[in-house]
C-alpha cells in the first residue's frame, strides 16, 4: 500500500483546540478540519497509509470499520480534489 502525504510545499497549517486550520498557498484558500479531520491531517503530515488512517479513526471514535473507511475516503478525496495529497 502506498504512503500518503500532504503537499507540504503548498500548505501552512496549525492545530488549535483540536482542529486544524490551513492555508493552501497556491489557491490562497483557507481550509479547516474538525477533530476527526485533524487526526487524519496530522497523520498525513508525517506520511501514512489509507488503512492506517481507517484503523486510527475507527479506534479513536469507536466507529465500525466500514464507517471509518467511508469517512476516511471522503476526506482523502477532498484533499486529492484540491491537489493537496501526494502518493
Amino acid at each position: 500500500m502506498s504512503k500518503l502525504h500532504l503537499r507540504a510545499d503548498r500548505l501552512q497549517w496549525l492545530e488549535t483546540e483540536g482542529e486544524v486550520v490551513a492555508l493552501d498557498e497556491t489557491s490562497l484558500a483557507y481550509l479547516a478540519a474538525n477533530e476527526s479531520g485533524a487526526i487524519l491531517w496530522k497523520e498525513l503530515a508525517g506520511g501514512t497509509t489509507r488503512d492506517a488512517l481507517v484503523a486510527l479513526l475507527a479506534e479513536t471514535f469507536s466507529l465500525d470499520p466500514e464507517a471509518a473507511a467511508a469517512d476516511t475516503d471522503r476526506f482523502l478525496a477532498e484533499l486529492e480534489r484540491r491537489g493537496l495529497l501526494e502518493r
